[in-house]
């Protein structure tokens, strides 16, 4: 897709790598939530003729269905679960996840609150012991090397406590990619822990706690500003003895201001693929946006079916 804005024009485009990666795997039970939209449905068709996932859609079944002649998409052999709205698609999506009959979740036409609060339901839900959190898997076209950026989309002024959440779930996810030992740098504005910025205080707490075990089979510093983090030259310059500084997998944001900016820079900058996922629930939960070209749709699903094959 071409982008569409004066920013760039560049071309978005889904990493070759990571499709083909999840194109060779078993293709996981995904429950579309609420899938009686265009969008919803497009987006499943498309995951479907790449492989990526077999699609459980919840929702009004006359919708499904005549959003499906229009696609001209035969969904015969797919299940098709009715739900009189978003809100029952939301608790028969998660009931399904809760009784291993799916392994992902895809958000459809229903507000990604509405979706969460069903998953979360103390009861009925689909908690762990751990934070939910999302990722963004960001990759410029051209190249497969990604960068993550966590979290930018749920978690507005996450604590110390919650960060090392979002940095496991992090981690977690670039462990099923294959990374062994992930580099997460801490964001703050300065590479010097100041009173006068709170943000790096609690990168240097992160720093220390992870050190000491609570973030296992990965590399975490801070605090370190951007240009610290991904550029070598800008890291040897102000003479940081890290093996992280300039060379991050994950770039952990001091709140979601920070993640929300980055992210949407390097769309709009760079065209840049932004396949974002959601984790720290039993299963992964792919977010889709109106805004997003469906390359992003593409490699989220991709990302979630890689994630999935991990934990089956």
């Amino acid at each position: 897709m071409r982008s569409s804005n004066l920013l760039s024009s560049a071309t978005v485009e889904c990493p070759k790598g990571l499709l083909n990666r999840a194109k060779q795997l078993d293709s996981p039970a995904t429950a579309i939530v609420n899938a009686g939209a265009p969008l919803a449905m497009q987006s499943a068709k498309l995951a479907v003729e790449n492989g990526l996932f077999d699609p459980v859609l919840i929702g009004d079944t006359n919708s499904i269905m005549q959003i499906a002649r229009d696609l001209n998409w035969d969904v015969s052999d797919i299940r098709v679960v009715d739900a009189k709205n978003d809100i029952e698609a939301a608790k028969i999506a998660v009931s399904l996840a809760r009784n291993d009959e799916v392994a992902c979740l895809m958000k459809g036409d229903i507000h990604t609150d509405d979706l969460l609060r069903a998953v979360l339901n103390k009861e009925h839900g689909l908690r762990t012991k751990t934070r939910l959190s999302h990722v963004f898997h960001m990759t410029k076209p051209g190249s497969d090397d990604a960068i993550c950026v966590t979290d930018a989309a749920i978690n507005v002024q996450p604590s110390v406590a919650v960060k090392l959440d979002i940095a496991r779930n992090a981690v977690g996810l670039l462990h099923a990619l294959g990374k062994p030992q992930p580099k997460v740098a801490v964001l703050s504005a300065t590479e010097v822990p100041s009173s006068a910025m709170p943000s790096s205080l609690e990168a240097q707490q992160i720093t220390e706690q992870a050190a000491n075990g609570a973030v296992e089979n990965a590399l975490v510093y801070g605090p370190l500003a951007f240009d610290n983090a991904v550029s070598p030259e800008a890291a040897s310059l102000k003479g940081i003895d890290s093996p992280v500084a300039g060379y991050a997998d994950i770039l952990l944001v001091p709140n979601i201001e920070t993640g929300n900016a980055l992210v949407k820079q390097m769309v709009y900058y760079m065209s840049a693929a932004a396949a974002g996922i959601v984790l720290g629930a039993t299963v992964p939960i792919i977010l889709t946006s109106r805004a997003d070209p469906v390359e992003a749709r593409l490699a989220g699903a991709a990302l979630a079916s890689i994630y999935a094959s991990k934990q089956s």
